[in-house]
């Protein structure tokens, strides 16, 4: 691990100018993803600013029926939220599917969807990755791609977003809210948060040099029945193959988002209009622009029995 300066933030606006400020500066919070990283010499920030005195670890009722949570919400406490579990049961499913105990006691909101791709070649400092180092190529592309993207990716990178919550939350219209170091807000609809690779695979969102999460938001309760199922290769602490996010009404109609697929979670909601004609319609529009790899071809039609089960499951 290379030689790194530390503060301690007080106020969100104080955070996001001291990472602004400061070339190879970042955020800490739970250090789930990034420190691991940085043991690796994957990340090698120059000064980190920790955000944990930020008091953001509340889950407060919106004017609108819906949920605030906190950036500094753990995994557990927002998994366990009498509210979350009642009227967003697929988030709470989603985030149970994920890691392990401990670390889900100590990683937050905003760290979960800020983690980084599990891609070998991107662990690996010793293989190209255009998502570690740009311009150096994807080993991934003609190498071990058994794991990596169907669809969504690009010449430079086919590499995916391994998180679980996101999913969840993109299927539930989430939104991110933030502070810029000049003190403005905003809120970036889940839809918009992730990127896809195109020619710089090394931005893995939309977020500004500085901008900090504060909140993720949830519209009201969809209603409808809830599901969350992960396809892994081992039944826990392993990263998705293929997961489906769904939420889904008595007359078969729904809401539907893939998580192991792609750069970020992948939602078409014009296939979910399909949703009443069976999942081989939804996945035929889901997949359309597919361009997997033949080590990784199956994950379509993985994707396909994936929805059919949890289809099955709705229907009770």
């Amino acid at each position: 691990m290379k030689s790194f300066t530390y503060e301690r933030a007080s106020t969100p606006a104080q955070a996001a100018a001291a990472v602004a400020g400061r070339q190879g500066a970042k955020f800490l919070a739970g250090g789930t993803n990034l420190l691991d990283l940085m043991k690796l010499e994957i990340e090698t920030p120059t000064h980190l600013v920790d955000v944990q005195d930020l008091k953001l670890d509340r889950i407060e009722k919106t004017e609108e029926g819906g949920l605030r949570i906190g950036a500094l919400v753990t995994n557990t406490a927002l998994a366990a939220d009498d509210r979350v579990r009642r009227d967003y049961g697929v988030l709470t499913r989603a985030i149970v599917a994920g890691a392990s105990g401990q670390l889900r006691n100590k990683a937050t909101t905003a760290g979960n969807l800020l983690q980084r791709t599990r891609c070998p070649y991107f662990y690996d400092t010793n293989q190209p990755c255009n998502k570690r180092k740009p311009g150096t190529g994807c080993g991934a592309i003609g190498g071990y791609s058994r794991q990596l993207a169907v669809v969504g990716s690009s010449d430079q990178c086919i590499a995916t977003y391994p998180g679980d919550m996101a999913v969840a939350m993109r299927v539930l219209d989430a939104a991110v809210e933030t502070v810029k170091p000049d003190g403005q807000t905003r809120a970036i609809p889940m839809a918009d948060f992730h990127r896809l690779p195109g020619d710089h695979p090394e931005r893995d969102n939309v977020l500004e040099q500085g901008e900090l999460i504060t909140a993720v938001t949830l519209p009201k309760p969809l209603g409808g029945t809830h599901i969350y199922q992960k396809v892994r290769d081992r039944a826990s602490y392993a990263f998705a193959l293929v997961s489906v996010a769904a939420v889904i009404g008595k007359d078969g109609a729904g809401h539907v988002a893939f998580g192991g697929v792609a750069h970020k979670p992948w939602r078409v909601e014009a296939a979910e209009a399909a949703m009443p004609q069976g999942p081989r319609a939804v996945a035929g529009q889901v997949f359309a622009d597919a361009r997997p790899t033949p080590d990784n071809r199956f994950k379509i039609a993985l994707a396909e029995r994936t929805l059919a089960s949890v289809m099955a499951q709705a229907k009770g």
